[in-house]
């Protein structure tokens, strides 16, 4: 995972990593996701912080925990394209907003993406 962002809470970065293995079909439906302790480890933050992340998941309905084996994917495959669909614009929006500041036009920021396309 690339370094935190130090303008937006780490749980909800780490919630923005597990939403992109979903999405991107590295987490699939029914998996097992590692333990609190383990991703503490892997993202170097407090297991709190983990814990929290873990929280809103399956509050949002995206994880499901099961008391003696841990937590698992339960986004049904509708789930996940709305979650792709969702992402994309919030990224799509940023990548806008961000073309904007560095004063592209409308046209040339699809120009420049037309232009990239091959690349």
């Amino acid at each position: 995972m690339p370094g935190f962002d130090a303008n937006i809470p780490i749980y909800l970065q780490v919630m923005d990593y597990i939403k992109k293995e979903i999405v991107s079909g590295k987490l699939k439906p029914n998996d097992q996701v590692a333990t609190v302790r383990e991703m503490a480890l892997k993202f170097g933050v407090n297991p709190n912080t983990i814990q929290r992340s873990l929280q809103e998941l399956e509050r949002e309905g995206l994880l499901k925990s099961e008391r003696t084996t841990g937590r698992f994917i339960c986004a049904t495959e509708e789930m996940i394209l709305e979650l792709k669909q969702t992402q994309g614009n919030q990224k799509t929006k940023q990548f806008i907003h961000e073309m904007n500041d560095l004063g592209f036009t409308h046209e040339e920021t699809v120009n420049l993406v037309e232009n990239m396309k091959g690349e």
